[in-house]
């Protein structure tokens, strides 16, 4: 994998001048003919696909986007060399529990890495394209950091070079300390908790330090250090990027006229969140205390105060894009990552947004799915094992009318339920997942959380689009789903979507989308997307089992919505049994339990913790909606 500098890009069209073919009939004439082709016969497949136009003749551009771990795959370099940019951002770390003097340091963001030339963190320059070759491309894509633990790391790994590009975890924040070194330090909490550094200094910035007698420190950003307590506490700034797209497809809120786009923010220490301009999470870290970062924003969790525990970090992101030769299709609405396959434009929401009409936009009927967030595997008992499964969120499909344009249709994504945390009784049960909907009328609930396994006799799991498996003892009930038992078609589900129940006591498994849990054993199986969305070169959703099944096929690709594992037994596995399948959590030997993956809406995995430990149940994964329409 060669190297070559980077070069700034022309500004984004707006949205009224943002159609594909429209573009190239204005540039090249009557009938949309191609530009001079740049890449030849290359192609590559993998993450979530966004295509989209820039100013300038052949400015036609794909990205890929990995919301999760898994491959981009070049299977043709074609006859020249392609240049790539790229955004790496770690998981965010996590925000600090009380620490005993009852305020408590954020996560700091996760390490940023980009060719853009918006930049990358810690105020660097942007790095170096890659070259592209043929091969197989690992992405990892690090999970957001548990209570005052560090994010995972992020990882692009080239097949034929060592310019492996990695963006380190953000630093836990401090409870009673210092935060922690991360991608950007984490903050410091009370009393005078020093500050976590951003090491290396090129991939964010350090946290705030910690105030005797205020607030916490906030988490430092990949655009700007944490503020310290004696001030405010806030986070520090993440950084926007135009990867995916002038119109921002992909990315969370910011400061001032522009919003989208924007990740990597510092978390904010306990007493901070008051401070923020107004209600809405600003990079994808949350305004409440505690408040967990939202999937896929590498933002940093809050800290707490008053005995609670601080907020888990976001999960990280990995984009890759290259420029095409020329467009072939043109997309009649904004909004998500666009796409087009089987004669269809896709768009592809796995943040909350707006899909918008545009100007040639007539009256149709569109195809949507939508999957609640997974709710979150129940915590363990010291002495023994048994949290159960979090269900997953409803699975709702089916066509609906758009009308003539102008129409503006809001889009939220459920976020994933917090898993149940260790030592806290009363909360030692999932978090039920948060609903997802395409316009409020179509609403997908989320998944009900797994059963806690730390009280006596056991807790009950939960109901929600899919219902949580029950803890530990056969007493503890499991939680009911309120979709409908599949079978059935999957492009058209009843108005409640397709959910299931969670069974009773012992650390059962979560309910999913196909199938109810299994009493003291796996989660309920997942199920595939329609096959409007299962485009070949994509990998929305997440692996599956390979044999074909009612209205799915046999790629072992496009899965979503399975229930948690039960913490019964370390084998028991999320998805159903073969898997992990769907993004769904396991229930390993060692807690806590197995985060589901982003946008899939699986549940998280109970834990199991044998012998003397307890720990936590892993975290739901996040929705997703998905919308398509005639080319």
């Amino acid at each position: 994998m060669g190297v070559r500098s980077s070069q700034s890009r022309g500004p984004g069209l707006n949205k009224t001048d943002g159609h594909l073919i429209e573009y190239y009939r204005q540039t090249f004439g009557a009938g949309g003919a191609a530009a001079p082709s740049a890449v030849g016969e290359f192609s590559a497949s993998g993450g979530i696909i966004s295509d989209y136009v820039v100013t300038g003749p052949g400015e036609v551009y794909r990205s890929h986007v990995f919301t999760s771990s898994g491959t981009f795959e070049v299977s043709n370099a074609g006859p020249g060399l392609v240049a790539a940019d790229y955004i790496v951002v770690a998981g965010g770390g996590g925000g600090a529990d009380d620490g005993g003097p009852g305020v408590s340091g954020a996560g700091g963001a996760g390490g940023y890495q980009s060719t853009m030339p918006e930049g990358t963190g810690g105020g660097q320059t942007a790095k170096s394209t890659i070259t592209l070759s043929a091969g197989s491309y690992p992405i990892t894509v690090g999970g957001g950091g548990a209570v005052g633990a560090n994010g995972g790391d992020s990882v692009l790994t080239s097949p034929t070079a060592p310019e492996t590009v990695t963006a380190l975890g953000g630093g836990g924040g401090g409870g009673n300390g210092a935060g922690l070194d991360g991608g950007s330090g984490g903050g410091g909490g009370r009393p005078a908790g020093g500050p976590g550094a951003a090491s290396p200094p090129t991939q964010g910035y350090a946290g705030g330090t910690g105030s005797p007698s205020a607030n916490a420190g906030g988490g430092g950003g990949a655009g700007s250090v944490g503020a310290d307590g004696t001030t405010s506490g806030v986070g520090g700034n993440g950084l926007r990027t135009t990867i995916a797209g002038p119109d921002y497809p992909i990315g969370f809120n910011g400061p001032g006229p522009t919003t989208g786009g924007w990740f990597a923010g510092g978390g904010h220490g306990s007493g901070a969140p008051g401070s923020l301009p107004g209600d809405a999470p600003m990079f994808g870290t949350s305004s409440s205390q505690g408040g967990a970062a939202l999937a896929t924003s590498g933002s940093g969790g809050n800290g707490n105060s008053g005995g609670g525990y601080g907020g888990a970090g976001g999960s990280g992101i990995v984009v890759v894009r290259y420029q095409i030769a020329a467009a072939t299709a043109t997309a009649k609405a904004s909004g998500g990552s666009i796409s087009f396959f089987g004669g269809k434009t896709i768009h592809t929401f796995t943040s909350s947004g707006t899909f918008e009409t545009t100007s040639d936009w007539s009256a149709a009927d569109v195809e949507y799915i939508v999957i609640g967030g997974g709710g979150g595997g129940g915590n363990s008992e010291p002495t023994t094992s048994g949290g159960g499964g979090g269900g997953a969120g409803a699975y709702r499909t089916g066509p609906t009318p758009i009308g003539t344009h102008p129409v503006s249709v809001n889009i939220q994504i459920g976020a994933g339920g917090r898993g149940g945390v260790s030592g806290e009784v009363a909360d030692g049960v999932g978090a039920t997942g948060t609903e997802s909907y395409f316009g409020t009328p179509i609403t997908s609930p989320g998944g009900g959380g797994g059963g806690n396994g730390q009280i006596p006799g056991g807790g009950s799991g939960t109901p929600g689009g899919s219902g949580g498996g029950g803890g530990y003892a056969g007493s503890a009930g499991g939680g009911s789903g309120t979709g409908d038992p599949f079978p059935g078609t999957i492009g058209a589900t009843p108005a409640n979507g397709w959910g299931n129940n969670g069974p009773s006591g012992g650390g059962s498994g979560g309910g999913g989308a196909g199938d109810n849990g299994s009493p003291r054993s796996h989660g309920g199986a997942g199920m595939q997307l329609p096959s409007t969305f299962r485009d070949p070169m994509s990998s929305v959703g997440a692996p599956g089992p390979t044999t074909t099944y009612v209205n799915g096929d046999a790629s072992g690709k496009f899965w979503v919505a399975g229930g948690g594992a039960g913490g019964h037994e370390d084998t028991n596995k999320g998805g159903g049994v073969g898997g992990p399948y769907a993004g769904a959590g396991d229930a390993p030997e060692a807690d806590p339990g197995g985060n589901a993956l982003s946008n899939t809406g699986s549940g998280g995995g109970g834990c199991h913790a044998p012998g003397s430990a307890s720990g936590a149940g892993g975290s739901g994964g996040s929705g997703i909606v998905l919308i398509a329409y005639p080319t």
